[in-house]
């Protein structure tokens, strides 16, 4: 067994660090050339059910960037077939879903998940990089259900997600008890996760930010909190991240979670005095990846700053890394981030 870095670990519990962790949203894959590569034989679909072949795209960039964390390779649909959804990953769309939800009678119809028997090879990949490949800690991750009831109910990716909401607000019968079926899915496919290894766990409600803070206090923050209370006696720190959603932060730190993942919007000072005081993660807006270094310097140390203002930060992008963005920016950047974190918190 490898020595494992267990600063991301210690970070996010809040604890002091010789250095700010670091990893990046879609670290695996993206834009490195070893993926485009694979990309070219394999699709995302086939990838992530050839436990090997994901588990060296899940590893590939703590070797190349020397990041403080893995994260699984695999899509946040991974888990809906399962329950009779018919997901289908199309290139330069995304996930499309040929029976969307319209009814209660629908949500009635969908089934339950049984990880070992349903995604065996997610949780093999996970035994294959923590048992003895990675020399970080593996976060394992899963959409939230707002944002894979999106997807069910528009059939697909959506700019405003307004038959979501109409439904939400039509059919509240039928949305509670979706939210409660995904919530149910959800908890059972991260344990199963924890339990093959997975050290961490970052929770996607990727498109949550369409609410106001009232709709979802409502009809979101109670299945939230349920999802958030029952992955509590799993020992392993809890991440949420959105976007679009910085209205939303404070209601994020009620929740009985570790980690709050920031996108670019809200500065992390400004986090702080809305009163966030769990650990933060981000926030650097993944296009100034495209910028010059000087620049990148410039805004990733602005950001350093305010992180390390007191214990418990990570350093990550708001968002997810583009396919465009030079793997040797990254490189440099997660060198940058250690160097200087590293002289300021032990100067």
């Amino acid at each position: 067994m490898k020595q494992i870095n267990e600063t991301f670990l210690k970070a996010a519990r809040g604890e002091k660090t010789g250095h700010v962790p670091v990893w990046y949203m879609r670290q695996a894959g993206r834009s490195q050339p070893e993926y485009r590569a694979i990309k070219e034989k394999y699709s995302l679909f086939e990838i992530t059910h050839q436990p090997e072949l994901c588990a060296y795209v899940t590893r590939l960039p703590v070797e190349q960037y020397n990041v403080d964390a893995a994260i699984l390779y695999k899509d946040i649909m991974t888990p809906l077939p399962a329950l009779g959804v018919e997901v289908d990953i199309k290139a330069g769309i995304g996930p499309v879903i040929s029976n969307p939800i319209k009814s209660l009678a629908d949500v009635e119809k969908l089934g339950e998940i049984n990880p070992e028997k349903d995604v065996p090879y997610v949780l093999e990949t996970i035994k294959i990089l923590t048992e003895e490949q990675l020399s970080v800690p593996l976060i394992g991750f899963s959409g939230a259900p707002f944002t894979l009831a999106s997807y069910m109910i528009e059939g697909g990716p959506s700019k405003n997600y307004n038959k979501t909401k109409a439904f939400m607000y039509a059919e509240p019968k039928a949305w509670f008890a979706l939210m409660d079926k995904l919530a149910d899915t959800t908890i059972t496919y991260v344990k199963a996760q924890v339990k093959a290894g997975v050290r961490a766990i970052q929770i996607f409600d990727s498109w949550v930010g369409a609410l106001n803070v009232a709709d979802y206090r409502y009809y979101i923050k109670p299945v939230m909190e349920r999802i958030f209370s029952e992955l509590r006696g799993e020992n392993v720190p809890l991440i949420m991240f959105g976007v679009g959603a910085s209205h939303l932060a404070r209601e994020w730190n009620d929740l009985p979670l570790d980690v709050v993942g920031l996108d670019w919007r809200l500065p992390i000072s400004e986090a702080r005095k809305l009163g966030v005081n769990k650990t933060v993660q981000g926030n650097l807006d993944p296009a100034i990846l495209l910028a010059p270094w000087e620049f990148i310097e410039e805004r990733a140390k602005a950001i350093l700053d305010q992180g390390m203002e007191q214990p418990g930060y990570i350093f990550n992008l708001g968002h997810g890394v583009f396919p465009s963005v030079n793997p040797d920016v990254l490189k440099r950047l997660t060198a940058f981030v250690h160097e200087y974190s590293s002289s300021k918190l032990n100067g």
